[in-house]
C-alpha cells in the first residue's frame, strides 16, 4: 500500500468528482480515437527475430470514477488493433483500463491479451507529465502477469515495460519491451513494439 493510504479507513468512501475528464492526470491527452502506421515490432520467431512494420488503431473512452473505499480511480476503457502493413487481418489487439490514482499519484494499464496473457503494470506519475513509464513482473503481487499453461512452459513473459511520451504536436508514442523466456532457448527474449499515433476523434 502506498503512503497515500497508510492510517486510513480502508472502508470510508472517498469524495469522487463525476466530471472523469477532469480528473485523468497524464492520461488526459490520450482520450478519444487514435492511428498509426509507423508501428515497428520485433517478435520471436523459428530462426530469431521477426521483424515486421504495423498500423494500428486504439480507442481510449473515460469511464469511472471507480471508488475502492478511500481510493478512487479514474480511468479510459481501451482496446486496440494492429495489422502488419499490406496485410488485412489483424495480427495483434487487447482491451482493458487505463487508470489514474490521483492520490498514490499511480498510473496503471490492466488488459488481456486473446492469446490467454494478462497484465497489470503501472508506476509512480504525476498529474502533468507528459512521460511515464509502467511495469509489471511474473509472480508480483501489485503489478504483475499471467499466462496460460503453454505459454508459461514454452514463452514466458518475465517482465513487462512501457513508456509512453505525450508530444507537443498532439500526437503520442509508446515503446514497448515485453521479456520472454523462451523454451529451449538462453537468456532472455525482448520482444519490442513502438509506434507513434495521431488523434482520428
Amino acid at each position: 500500500m502506498t503512503d497515500a493510504y497508510k492510517n486510513l479507513d480502508i472502508f470510508a468512501v472517498d469524495d469522487a468528482d463525476p466530471d472523469v475528464r477532469a480528473n485523468l492526470g497524464p492520461l488526459a491527452p490520450l482520450a478519444g480515437t487514435w492511428e498509426g502506421d509507423e508501428g515497428f515490432d520485433v517478435a520471436p520467431g523459428r530462426d530469431g527475430a521477426a521483424r515486421s512494420r504495423f498500423r494500428e488503431r486504439m480507442v481510449f473512452e473515460p469511464m469511472g470514477p471507480v471508488q475502492n473505499g478511500p481510493q478512487t480511480i479514474y480511468g479510459l476503457r481501451y482496446s486496440t488493433m494492429a495489422w502488419r502493413l499490406g496485410e488485412a487481418d489483424a495480427f495483434h489487439e487487447e482491451e482493458g483500463y487505463w487508470l489514474w490514482d490521483p492520490k498514490a499519484g499511480q498510473v496503471m494499464r490492466s488488459f488481456i491479451v486473446p492469446r490467454g496473457v494478462t497484465v497489470n503494470a503501472g508506476g509512480a506519475a504525476g498529474p502533468e507529465d507528459k512521460t511515464f513509464y509502467l511495469s509489471a513482473e511474473v509472480g508480483s503481487e501489485v503489478y504483475g502477469v499471467t499466462s496460460n499453461p503453454f505459454l508459461e512452459r514454452a514463452k514466458r513473459t518475465i517482465c513487462f515495460e512501457l513508456t509512453v511520451t505525450i508530444h507537443d504536436d498532439g500526437r503520442f508514442s509508446y515503446d514497448e519491451d515485453t521479456q520472454i523466456r523462451i523454451e529451449g532457448r538462453d537468456g532472455i527474449f525482448h520482444h519490442t513494439d513502438r509506434n507513434t499515433l495521431s488523434r482520428i476523434t
